[in-house]
């Protein structure tokens, strides 16, 4: 009983109080999250609701303080900015300053939130929450928070079985000392440092508290005291303090020894964000139990290791080995010259430990760990089908975009037609056509708004290019040509000779042409421009029709369709390319009482028919050797 008084009278934490009140305020729905956890409460507030500098004060019956980095080290309470959820963390211990605790059972918080808005200071009080452990307390209980160590154990603890030479030597310092106040020695990695009184080694930033059932210590990382050392290479920072009192002939003495992994942990190649700690942090315990997640989440061995992670020994020392796509990581994009991620993951591990007299000894360790940059490229993957003469592209990288594949890729499809204006094309001398569609992929990295320039070409090759053919069918009064229009025909021109195939050039020459979206038609009437003739007889004649195609940039001639047809006629004057007109004449008329043709010539008499039937005569002259005046004229 004398212990609880005394004790209860030195652990009280520093009260530090705020220089005047802000105004307060209601903080809005959709900000805020409070969750109760096995050893610790959790609050959660958006940063882009306090800003960048928020603060918060612990309240009790007493009044607020404000919880400064010093302050929270030595209280219990942990905050933590976390950009890329883009939330404040605070964490408090069921065993933190203010907090209201009813046998152990019920932790009672109390906080206010300060923020700076609209250069005021506003705060926010939050509601209260009461929290119940989910689990039974162990005899003792060691937190490796992010700035402080803390060790609590069960005030009625049963002598144990054996005591050691060590725990004598221990028992001397104590047993010489003349005081009945409460002392703490600290022992170091190498010394025994004399003995101090607790109300000293609380203004040196450590806490002791006395529960209805158990006894908490608590050190911030770094004081003179404590030491840092290798096992197993990994760097471990321990503390180890015996508070102690002497009544009369009697020593009460409690040892207390708190040890932690100070592993920053170490991405590996394969994809794992590794971490250590040492298997025997305490010595004389066994019996080895783990329970690993994230965000305070925690979850057997075997459940961790069929979500991916890899719990093993190597060396006398535990490793942890979280997937890079693990639950409840968070995810960042970064630009540095390049594109970039990173990972962070907030790791909660708990170690359950017995020793000989199987009195239990649990462990939690809170880590955040990161990756380095990641190189994170982006994969331009061609996907175009020919037939449907359009790009299509996408860009994958495993940043979070629009479109979320299998594999935990994310990419950007484009749809691109090879008409539009921004593909390139180049026709080799081997019929082939490359499309060529250069991307330049901006990516804004949130929240920063930073800018990553991107440049992809993709190709696309059609093998079996040739120039336009025409199909060509001939009719009573002369020649149909159609075409049926490909997505390439447009690299060449089409030409009458060497005039281009316009509706205006069509007009002009009689042409009667059709051009939609399908086909072009294009019909072209006997005896008009661009037809050439050859066999003439009675019997009819040959006329034959050329379309040329020619490259659109050098206008050389690719290719063309010809089209050779028979026709007949009564009558008809032509002209040919090599100068000589035929003239083809019904004489019937011409020649009284049934005449005989043959006998008939043209004003020339010389220039006599070439051949004749019943009633007509076919002529064949030079048109530069007769007078054009006098040619059609037949003479008896």
């Amino acid at each position: 009983m004398a212990f609880g008084f005394a004790l209860g009278k030195l652990f009280l934490c520093v009260a530090l109080l705020l220089w005047s009140r802000a105004e307060t305020a209601v903080i809005p729905d959709g900000v805020l999250r409070m969750e109760c956890h096995d050893r610790y409460f959790m609050i959660a507030v958006d940063l882009s609701f306090t800003g960048d500098e928020p603060h918060f004060e612990a309240v009790d019956e007493t009044g607020a303080y404000t919880i400064t980095q010093q302050y929270a080290a030595q209280c219990g309470y942990s905050i933590n900015v976390h950009p890329l959820p883009g939330h404040v963390e605070l964490r408090a211990s069921y065993f933190s300053c203010q907090t209201q605790n009813k046998d152990d059972e019920m932790f009672t918080f109390n906080f206010n939130l300060n923020v700076t808005q609209e250069g005021k200071e506003v705060t926010y009080p939050l509601q209260d929450k009461t929290c119940s452990p989910s689990l039974p307390w162990s005899p003792r209980e060691v937190t490796c928070e992010t700035n402080y160590m803390e060790v609590s154990v069960r005030s009625e603890v049963t002598c144990p079985s054996g005591t050691k030479k060590d725990d004598w030597n221990s028992l001397k310092p104590a047993h010489r000392s003349t005081t009945s106040d409460w002392q703490v020695m600290f022992q170091t990695d190498d010394e025994q440092l004399p003995p101090i009184n607790i109300s000293d080694a609380r203004k040196q930033g450590y806490a002791f508290l006395l529960t209805e059932g158990r006894l908490v210590f608590r050190a911030p990382y770094g004081q003179p005291e404590s030491f840092s050392t290798e096992v197993n290479g990994v760097p471990v920072e321990a503390v180890h303090a015996t508070i102690f009192s002497r009544q009369s002939w009697v020593v009460l003495m409690v040892d207390l020894v708190a040890a932690c992994s100070m592993d920053e942990g170490l991405y590996n190649e394969s994809g794992y964000m590794l971490w250590e700690t040492p298997e025997m942090l305490y010595p004389n315990l066994d019996g080895q139990q783990i329970n690993v997640g994230l965000k305070g989440q925690l979850v057997a061995q075997p459940v961790a290791e069929e979500r991916g992670y890899i719990v093993g020994k190597q060396n006398n020392t535990i490793q942890i080995c979280i997937p890079e796509n693990a639950e409840r990581r968070y995810r960042k994009s970064a630009v540095e010259d390049d594109l970039y991620e990173f990972y962070v993951y907030q790791l909660y591990l708990e170690q359950i430990l017995v020793d000989e007299d199987r009195v239990e000894t649990r462990i939690r360790s809170l880590r955040t760990l990161a990756t380095p940059l990641l190189p994170s490229p982006i994969f331009a993957e061609n996907q175009t089908v020919l037939e449907e003469h359009m790009f299509t592209c996408t860009s994958e990288t495993s940043l979070k975009t629009y479109i979320v594949h299998p594999n935990n890729t994310h990419g950007y499809k484009l749809k691109v037609p090879f008409e539009d204006p921004v593909v390139l094309q180049q026709f080799s001398k081997t019929d082939a056509l490359h499309y060529i569609l250069n991307i330049n992929y901006t990516l804004t990295v949130l929240p920063e708004k930073d800018l990553y320039y991107h440049m992809e070409s993709v190709v696309a090759l059609v093998t079996d290019v040739s120039p336009p053919q025409f199909d060509a069918v001939c009719t009573e009064s002369g020649i149909s040509f159609k075409l049926d229009h490909r997505p390439f025909d447009y690299l060449w021109e089409i030409t009458i000779d060497s005039d281009l195939l316009t509706s205006e050039l069509a007009d002009q020459h009689g042409y009667t042409m059709i051009n939609d979206s399908d086909s072009l038609l294009l019909e072209v009437p006997l005896f008009s421009h661009g037809y050439e003739y050859k066999n003439v007889s009675l019997k009819g004649f040959f006329g034959t029709f050329e379309i040329i195609m020619r490259d659109l940039e050098t206008s050389e001639v690719q290719g063309s369709t010809i089209k050779t047809c028979p026709f007949s006629t009564t009558e008809l004057i032509m002209c040919s390319t090599d100068g000589r007109m035929t003239v083809v004449a019904d004489l019937a008329l011409a020649i009284p009482n049934g005449g005989n043709p043959a006998r008939t010539n043209l004003r020339d008499k010389y220039c006599g028919p070439k051949e004749t039937d019943g009633s007509r005569a076919l002529f064949s002259f030079s048109s530069t050797a007769v007078d054009p005046q006098s040619s059609s004229t037949v003479k008896m």
